[in-house]
């Protein structure tokens, strides 16, 4: 029996992890925000741990996500609904397989969570609710952020990927012609949503 579809066609879950590429995460967030629909929100301790480090930001309430986002890149109205969760509280709905979420997305994905999720170990909610979206086949899309990768991070990504995640490393083009590094968080979050089955662009896609 299939969960039940919710009313809002947009409900996701945003896992966001200790991996560099804090902004990365903001902006999706601060993207989302004009999209109606409501998404789950888990975030990793360590996520601040990184923010603070690469953008000086010592708020560390996950609840505040929203603000910060605009504080990063700019106040704007918001439709969407973010739901705080607890990162340690594996039985929230989220880790449910009767609720419908549309897609997960784990933002910054890092190599620790990427391997828990690639060996089905679930210690945190991040981590329950991918392998939750993986054995209900939703769609789950990972970034993870590290260079050089080593043949451990390459075969976690093959085991994700032969087990139907999205994996998307956190590596931006430049055929949109790029200025600023917020334009270079635009190429990765429009990826994002793209997979996330959102129609909004937040970039002008390549026209061959």
């Amino acid at each position: 029996m299939q969960p039940q579809r919710q009313q809002s066609p947009n409900r996701f879950i945003v896992g966001v992890t200790g991996a560099s590429g804090a902004d990365f995460a903001l902006r999706l967030i601060w993207q989302l925000c004009k999209i109606e629909g409501e998404s789950e929100l888990i975030v990793s301790p360590n996520f601040f741990k990184v923010l603070a480090s690469e953008a000086g930001v010592t708020d560390s309430r996950a609840e505040n996500l929203v603000e910060l986002s605009k504080q990063r890149f700019g106040d704007r109205e918001t439709v969407h609904k973010f739901n705080y969760c607890d990162y340690r509280d594996i039985g929230a709905r989220a880790a449910s397989g009767s609720q419908w979420y549309k897609a997960m997305v784990i933002v910054p994905c890092s190599m620790k969570t990427l391997a828990a999720v690639a060996t089905g170990l679930s210690q945190n909610l991040i981590e329950r609710a991918a392998d939750v979206s993986l054995k209900e086949r939703r769609t789950l899309i990972v970034c993870p952020r590290e260079s050089p990768l080593g043949i451990i991070h390459l075969r976690n990504m093959l085991a994700l990927s032969e087990a139907g995640a999205v994996v998307m490393p956190l590596m931006p083009g430049y055929y949109h012609k790029p200025t600023t590094i917020t334009d270079l968080y635009d190429f990765m979050v429009d990826r994002i949503m793209q997979h996330m089955e959102i129609d909004k662009r937040v970039i002008h896609p390549w026209q061959g």
